[in-house]
C-alpha cells in the first residue's frame, strides 16, 4: 500500500478505537477497581484482540465468517452473552457501594482478569468485525502481501491498545483514582445498564 493509504488506516483505526462503548467501559471500571496496572493489562488485551481481528479481516476471513450462517450465529450471541455477563459484573458491584483502595486486590491474578476481560470484548464483539468489513474494503487488494496483512493486523494492535492503556494511565494519575472510586459504585450501575443495553440492541439486531 502507499504511504497515503496507510495514513487513511491509521486514521481509521485511530476514530475506531476512540469511539465510546463496551470496550472504554470495562477499561473505566478495571481501573477504578483494579488500579493502574489492571487498567493498562485490559487496554493491552483488547488491543492484541483487536489485532487479531484486524489480520482475520484483512486476511478475508471475517468476510467468510459473515457468509457462513452457523459462525455468524456463534459470534452474534457470544457477544450478547459477554455483555450480559459484563453488565451483571458491573451491577454486583456497585451493590458493594464506594471502593476503597486494597493493594491485596492488585497483583499478577487481577492483572490478568483485566487482560482476559479486555481480548474477550475486543474478540467477541459484532460491532467491530461490521465496522472492520464496512471500512476495511478499500485497503484491500487482490493481490496484497502477507507482509501487508500482517502490517494492518499490527497497526491496528499498536493503535488500539495504545489508545486504551494511555486511557488507564490518565484515570489513574495523581488522585483521579481516589475520586473515582468514591463513585465507582455509581459508574458501575451506569456501565452495568449500558453493557445490558448493548446486550439488548445486539441481541435485536440493531448493530
Amino acid at each position: 500500500m502507499s504511504p497515503e493509504a496507510w495514513a487513511a488506516l491509521a486514521m481509521v483505526f485511530i476514530l475506531g478505537a476512540i469511539s465510546p462503548g463496551p470496550s472504554l467501559a470495562v477499561i473505566l471500571s478495571n481501573t477504578i477497581s483494579g488500579g493502574r496496572s489492571q487498567g493498562v493489562a485490559t487496554g493491552i488485551g483488547h488491543g492484541i484482540g483487536f489485532g487479531i481481528y484486524a489480520f482475520l479481516a484483512a486476511l478475508g476471513l471475517a468476510t467468510a465468517l459473515s457468509l457462513h450462517d452457523g459462525a455468524q450465529l456463534a459470534l452474534h450471541w457470544g457477544g450478547v452473552a459477554i455483555l450480559l455477563w459484563l453488565g451483571t459484573r458491573f451491577v454486583q458491584s456497585s451493590w458493594k457501594g464506594p471502593k476503597t483502595h486494597d493493594v491485596s486486590n492488585e497483583g499478577i491474578g487481577s492483572d490478568f482478569t483485566g487482560f482476559i476481560q479486555g481480548f474477550m470484548i475486543a474478540l467477541f464483539n459484532p460491532k467491530i468485525l461490521a465496522w472492520m468489513l464496512a471500512l476495511y474494503a478499500p485497503f484491500i487488494e487482490a493481490d496484497v502481501s502477507i507482509g501487508t496483512l500482517l502490517g494492518m493486523g499490527t497497526l491496528g494492535m499498536v493503535i488500539d491498545g495504545s489508545w486504551y492503556v494511555t486511557v488507564a494511565a490518565i484515570l489513574s494519575s495523581g488522585d483521579r483514582i481516589e475520586r473515582l472510586r468514591s463513585i465507582a459504585h455509581v459508574i458501575d450501575g451506569c456501565m452495568g445498564i449500558l453493557m445490558f443495553a448493548f446486550a439488548g440492541l445486539l441481541a435485536s439486531g440493531w448493530f
